[in-house]
């Protein structure tokens, strides 16, 4: 676990790092000795063992070290001292042992060439550094040569020599062409470790002139080229196939040696026609999965990080279609020396005892050497304290003068490896050098390691407490680390508090304070969500994040693990992530990052942007026959969402350019299509790929294929064949188009012959045209018709015969036998005989009744003649003439029509329709009112349908809770427009009835209320007693009541003109008359049609006028009602399907229709 500290006295562990980390890094801090006390010199920085350097800059050669008291520092050069004070070049670092070679001004690298060793000394010892081996690089030019043109023949195999200078350090190589351009390297061609060219085999295309190989000097910064090679291929004939034989390495086996820890690279190369493919195994045993990687087409086999276990015997195979063919590489991995135990430095206090180990292993086993100081140990002066065990040294009962620096050197033919570690005899008390009162920050449920770094020598031992009175803490729930940590492995919250290091050793004590806090985890509670958008919208990502309330998140929004880009497009807010007008480019993973000084959280969702598919592209048209093609293509990026189909168009340029039509579809994981073709088309074709997105735009569009022409596939369709005239026959067809045509020059062979007749036919070879007319044809004879298309190829099959007619004439012969018969008042039934076949000359379309009112019974008036007209289509003999005026004079003819137009008409058949009820009489109003009589004043109905033979008059007293009195009946004489009530209630509201009368009926009712007057004769007779009139309280009761009066009269007139109901009338409504019901005919087909107002009560819009003149409304059957418009019909039985012409006439207005107030005489009397 690695300590971060965020301010004076406060650290954060922050709980993502090992834990282990901070244990091995706190130990090694706590054997080092502080600076401040003696101590032999170590080396901590130094040059590489294998140090190339570039001639043209300074050598730098780096030894530093540390010590007590400094070091002085020393070389040699080649095993001899090398002084520095005699070299003018040379210098060292003040303080430091690194010395600098001045050779930019003048001098050579070559003149430092050599092996240096570095010695830092003290009082207590001396220190060395590894032998530092000084080389400087080189990148020597290729030797000149003359290189030959190199000619072979097509299929032969082919190597192209590299064999670059000998640099330092070895350059890498490449091949290139003049332009430097990489040669293109495949399974047939490519290059070696060695750097050679290798062609398996070779193609025409392989021959150029610029076969260039290049040596990079990485080191210089230089590259080296060899001269051009030339290669010309010649193209054989036929060149025979071969099996593969290695072109490297050679023979059937080869050996391989390699250093522990490089990369082991084994390769094989072959040729052979087929090109060969290269297979690797291991025998008896498999390949490291992680370590294993092929390179350069499988023909190189690397194993990184190679250890002893991966020596053995390698096959690589080499195998095409004639045969296969191995070798065996057997691996030895040698290995330089490897620290098993390094020695490590060594702190003692007087009289203590301890060891040093030298451990290390290698292939071969390495030898072990002791140096004391830099001197081998066996000629270093001796110490009784020390004892020599091999690989360990053993000391016992040290003291001060036992202080030095040994070092280890561990060595075999293939390296060495050179440690330094002192003996250092110290007697001090203990030291912690953790900060007093340390504040940690620990986030719950994960390790706490709470530091107490320390010296001291002997080596003090280390307790911790929790609290002020706390006891030491035990290992079995904390862990107590060598290096003075503790570790808390599950912090809770009750692990808050302040725990105490102690150190103590027999010289004295040393504690410490240390503050631990434990903070909540951050954890996002809403994470992004996975989204599929379509390209152009806009996508939020959301996500929430909980914390510790002590501690202060930072939220990072990344795109694929790098930063967001720099785009406006990109809105972060408090918890989202806003992207608009999102492109293909926004699609990957977005992850939301919650930072907090102890520790992190993230959680990720991918965006995925669709659209509909790009176009398909690369069409191509191949099998090209005369009636089919196969058209092939690429799909375009699926932009994310699977292409479930393509729709395939065509464009026919010959005959309609420009204009796509629909060809076909096919699923969308398929790429070719066979299309099926017609005859002498030029077609071009387009792709267009849908996902569930929709459609892409459509592909360019393919190469034109012309189609061969052949004769028609198809005839003509909608063939008729109609007159225009009585003599002729006119035939039509919808030609066939362009596309249907199947080649040039169409035309259409019309034929045609009478049905009944034995005439052969008669034929006609017309252009691209769509009618033929035959003239000179009998009128209305069937012919059988047939038209054929045609063209340069030949005919289409024989077509379809169809039945046609010459022209139609109007009919010659009209019905017989009409007669009719009167069902009822308003309707009559006529009947007919056919007429010939033969006479209609056309298609019967049906037979047409014309009907008018001639002349009524009741008036002798004329009147303008009206006809209308009923046509019954079919060959029908009988129909119905409705919405007839009862007792009227009609006369009709019929005539049957055809195509053409109607015949002539049958005789004029006359006949009467019986007296029907009356409409209501035209007015009704009441005049002279008197004490006990009221006059009735009326006009007859403005349609009496008949003979009137009498009126009814009912009436019925209204009192003043607005009930009705008993009814009275009284018939009146037809020739009466006048007539008389008499001993009526005086001051009485009265409600009447009044109907006309037919020997049908009785006709509609119209109702009218009126009041008699007041008493006068009983107010004459009171005057006469007492003269009133002359009192002065009588004249202001009067005039009181007078003004109520007018009050009374304003009030009543505003409301009768609003249209308020009166209570009267609302008691009417309850009071209807029940015998005065709508009459109907005894057979029940058709029901008088009366007034709908006179049978409901009076409102404001019925209310009598002023003049008492009621206006009747008009009530006469209408043949509207019958059917649609004015055409309407009836079937046999009566119901109605013929149709009307002509127009209803109007009837006169009647009627005073004035809309006066009602008047101040009636409105007192309803008041009284």
């Amino acid at each position: 676990m690695q300590l971060k500290i965020m301010m004076p006295k406060k650290k954060h562990l922050s709980a993502g790092r090992a834990p282990l980390i901070l244990f091995l890094c706190q130990m090694i801090s706590a054997l080092e000795v502080p600076l401040d006390l003696v101590q032999p010199p170590t080396i901590t920085q130094q040059s590489p063992k294998d140090y190339i350097i570039d001639p043209r800059e300074n050598i730098v050669i780096q030894c530093e070290a540390k010590g007590k008291p400094p070091p002085s520092f020393s070389w040699t050069r080649n095993g001899t001292h090398f002084d520095i004070d005699k070299d003018p070049l040379v210098t060292m670092k003040s303080g430091s042992g690194t010395l600098t070679v001045n050779i930019m001004s003048e001098g050579k690298a070559e003149t430092y060439e050599g092996v240096y060793q570095c010695t830092a000394r003290n009082e207590r010892g001396a220190a060395i550094s590894n032998n530092i081996v000084i080389r400087p690089s080189r990148s020597p030019l290729w030797t000149k040569e003359k290189l030959e043109r190199i000619t072979l023949r097509n299929g032969q195999s082919l190597v192209l020599p590299c064999r670059p200078p000998v640099g330092l350090p070895p350059p890498i190589i490449f091949w290139m062409d003049n332009s430097f351009q990489r040669l293109p390297q495949s399974e047939r061609v490519s290059q070696g470790l060695n750097g050679d060219l290798y062609f398996s085999n070779v193609l025409p295309e392989d021959t150029r002139e610029d076969y260039i190989c290049y040596a990079r000097f990485n080191h210089t910064q230089t590259i080296q080229q060899k001269q051009p090679i030339s290669v010309k291929v010649i193209s054989a004939k036929s060149h025979r196939e071969r099996p593969p034989t290695f072109l490297t390495p050679e023979g059937n086996a080869s050996r391989k040696e390699e250093l522990r820890g490089n990369v082991l690279s084994l390769e094989c190369i072959a040729e052979g026609l087929p090109t060969p493919i290269i297979y690797w195994i291991k025998e008896d045993g498999t390949l490291p999965i992680n370590r294993t990687f092929y390179r350069n087409f499988k023909k190189t086999l690397q194993i990184v990080q190679v250890t002893e276990a991966d020596s053995g015997n390698y096959q690589c195979i080499a195998k095409n279609a004639l045969g296969a063919i191995h070798h065996i590489i057997s691996v030895t991995v040698k290995a330089s020396p490897y620290w098993i135990i390094a020695p490590q430095n060594l702190v003692l206090s007087p009289g203590e005892d301890g060891t040093l180990i030298c451990r290390a292993n290698g292939n071969p086993k390495p030898r072990i050497s002791w140096l004391l100081n830099g001197v081998l140990i066996e000629i270093a002066p001796d110490d009784p304290s020390r004892k020599i065990d091999g690989d360990t040294i053993i000391f016992s009962n040290v003291q001060e003068r036992s202080s030095a620096v040994y070092q280890c050197n561990a060595s075999n033919e293939y390296g060495y490896l050179l440690a330094n570690a002192f003996v250092n005899v110290l007697a001090e008390p203990p030291r912690i050098f953790t900060s007093a009162d340390t504040l940690y920050q620990v986030i719950a449920n994960r390790p706490a390691l709470l530091d107490c770094a320390f010296f001291g020598s002997p080596l003090p031992t280390i307790e911790w407490f929790k609290g002020a009175k706390g006891s030491a803490l035990r290992e079995d729930i904390y862990v107590l680390h060598e290096n003075g940590t503790l570790e808390i492995p599950v912090a809770q919250k009750d692990s808050t508090g302040t725990y105490t290091c102690v150190a103590r050793n027999k010289l004295g004590m040393a504690k410490n304070d240390i503050h631990l806090e434990i903070k909540d985890p951050t954890r996002i509670i809403k994470q992004p969500e996975y989204a599929v958008v379509q390209r152009g919208s806009t996508v939020s990502f959301e996500c929430i994040v909980k914390h510790d309330h002590t501690l202060i998140p930072t939220v990072t929004w990344l795109k694929d693990h790098g930063e967001l880009p720099s785009d406006g497009r990109f809105t972060v807010d408090k918890d989202h992530l806003v992207v608009a007008d999102v492109s293909d480019d926004d699609g990957g993973t977005y992850t939301c990052v919650a930072n907090t000084t102890l520790d992190s959280v993230s959680a990720s969702a991918v965006l995925s942007v669709v659209d509909v598919p790009n176009p398909p592209f690369d069409l191509e048209l191949t099998d090209q026959l005369d009636r089919s093609v196969q058209l092939s293509w690429t799909p375009g990026d699926d932009n994310n969402s699977p292409i479930t189909k393509f729709i395939i168009e065509y464009e026919d340029a010959m005959h309609e350019p420009g204009l796509w039509h629909h060809q076909t579809e096919v699923p969308g994981a398929q790429t070719t299509a066979q299309l099926k073709l017609s005859p002498y088309v030029n077609y071009s074709f387009r792709v267009m790929a849908v996902n569930s997105l929709g459609r892409s735009l459509p592909s360019e569009a393919s190469e034109q294929y012309l189609t061969k022409a052949a004769e028609p596939d198809k005839n003509p369709t909608a063939v008729e064949g109609l007159g225009s005239e009585p003599d002729n026959l006119v035939i039509t067809w919808k030609p066939l188009n362009g596309f249907e045509s199947n080649g040039p020059g169409l035309q259409y062979k019309v034929s045609w012959r009478q049905k009944d007749g034995d005439d052969e036919w008669t034929s006609m070879v017309v252009a691209d045209v769509s009618k033929y007319i035959v003239s000179g044809t009998p009128t209305f004879v069937p012919y059988l018709i047939k038209v054929q298309a045609l063209n340069d190829a030949g005919f289409a099959p024989e077509p379809a015969v169809v039945l046609g007619h010459s022209g139609e004439d109007l009919p010659m012969v009209a019905p017989g036998n009409v007669h009719v018969n009167v069902v009822n008042s308003t309707l009559a039934e006529v009947h007919w005989d056919p007429v010939p076949l033969k006479s209609i000359r056309g298609h019967l379309q049906g037979y047409r009744i014309y009907y008018w009112k001639a002349q009524s019974s009741s008036t002798r008036n004329r009147r303008h003649i009206e006809k209308k007209i009923l046509t019954f289509q079919g060959s029908k003999t009988r129909g119905m003439l409705p919405g007839l005026e009862p007792f009227s004079h009609y006369a009709l003819n019929v005539r049957v029509v055809n195509g053409k137009g109607e015949g002539p008409a049958s005789p004029d058949r006359v006949f009467n329709t019986p007296e029907g009820v009356p409409s209501a009489p035209s007015s009704l109003k009441i005049v002279n009112p008197t004490l006990d009589s009221l006059t009735l004043e009326w006009e007859p109905p403005s349609h009496p349908n008949g003979i009137l033979t009498e009126y009814t008059l009912k009436y019925q007293p209204i009192n003043s809770t607005h009930e009705l009195g008993p009814l009275v009946d009284l018939k009146i004489p037809a020739n009466k427009t006048r007539w008389t009530l008499k001993n009526l209630n005086f001051s009485t509201r009265y409600k009447f009835y009044f109907y006309a009368q037919t020997v049908a009926g009785s006709g509609s009712q119209i109702t009218e209320e009126a009041i008699t007057t007041m008493d006068e004769g009983k107010t004459a007779m009171a005057s006469r007693q007492v003269d009133i009139a002359t009192q002065g309280w009588f004249i202001g009761l009067m005039c009181a009541v007078a003004l109520l009066i007018l009050i009374l009269l304003i009030v009543c007139f505003i409301r009768r003109n609003k249209g308020g109901k009166y209570p009267v009338k609302e008691k009417e409504d309850a009071h209807a008359d029940p015998e005065i019901q709508p009459m109907k005919e005894d057979d029940g087909t058709f029901g008088e049609y009366s007034d709908a107002e006179d049978h409901k009560p009076l409102k404001k819009g019925s209310r009598t006028p002023s003049d008492r003149t009621v206006k009747k409304e008009d009530s006469d059957d209408s043949l509207v009602d019958y059917g649609e418009g004015v055409n309407g019909q009836f079937n046999e039985d009566g119901s109605f399907i013929g149709q009307y012409s002509g127009k209803k006439e109007k009837e006169p207005a009647e009627g005073n229709e004035s809309s006066e107030a009602p008047s101040p005489v009636n409105a007192m009397n309803s008041f009284v």
